[in-house]
């Protein structure tokens, strides 16, 4: 992974973490905190879009795909908290 990739990645993740703790009516994470919702919930997106065979390309479909499974990270992460 070259350097714009990385940078691309981490702002994508940024991104899609902030709008899912906006979605989901979090407190907010911090950036890194954020940076690391948005890109575990783009492998989640990534994972459940191909469960449903959808392909989402460019980065909006990237920041899509990640903020629909930052979502599903964050509540699914609150169901636990709620155990």
């Amino acid at each position: 992974m070259d350097t714009n990739s990385l940078i691309m990645v981490l702002i994508i993740g940024a991104i899609a973490g902030w709008l899912a703790g906006s979605i989901m009516k979090g407190k907010g994470f911090g950036v890194i905190g954020n940076i690391i919702v948005g890109i575990i919930g783009a492998i989640v997106g990534g994972f459940l879009f191909g469960l449903l065979g959808i392909k989402a390309g460019g980065i909006i479909g990237s920041l899509i795909t990640a903020t629909i499974g930052a979502v599903v990270l964050l509540y699914v992460v609150s169901l636990i908290k709620k155990a």
